[in-house]
């Protein structure tokens, strides 16, 4: 098993397992073109973030988005992690845990001054997972709205 950026030929992998992820969280749906063509965006555009896949050979097994944002109460650079997840075959096994702590360890090299992320408050297993991590609650509630737009559109 190893842990490393995702790269072109890693979309499909990822996209599928987004498809997984995405059903299992009520607030989005899988759409794999959707999918598809935003993981190809991070990829072309690494200043806005980094896809990190964990391997087990050749084939992808879980992966983790790294989404770089600024955070002007902390004065810096601040880091969005999304899209964790791993075939259910590799869970319960630590990889979980590896993969996140690799990319804290690349958030804290790059000098992020803090990682936020996000997760179903119905995922009752992953919250427990954050948790062990020494992810804590915050006080801030997530909010979203929608633009609605016509045709296809690049993130």
């Amino acid at each position: 098993m190893h842990i490393e950026f995702a790269g072109a030929a890693d979309v499909d992998a990822m996209a599928d397992l987004l498809g997984e992820l995405f059903t299992l969280e009520s607030d989005f749906q899988p759409r794999r073109d959707k999918q598809r063509v935003a993981l190809r965006w991070l990829l072309d555009h690494p200043a806005h973030g980094r896809l990190f896949v964990l391997r087990d050979a050749e084939r992808v097994v879980g992966m983790a988005s790294a989404l770089i944002t600024l955070s002007t109460a902390e004065g810096g650079l601040a880091l969005i992690i999304e899209d964790v997840i791993l075939a259910t075959s590799h869970r319960g096994h630590g990889h979980g845990r590896r993969l996140i702590e690799h990319v804290l360890a690349w958030a804290r090299a790059e000098g992020m001054s803090r990682v936020t992320l996000l997760a179903d408050p119905a995922n009752a297993p992953a919250l427990a997972f954050y948790a062990r991590l020494g992810f804590e609650n915050s006080a801030l509630v997530v909010r979203r709205f929608r633009i609605r737009t016509v045709g296809t559109a690049t993130p």
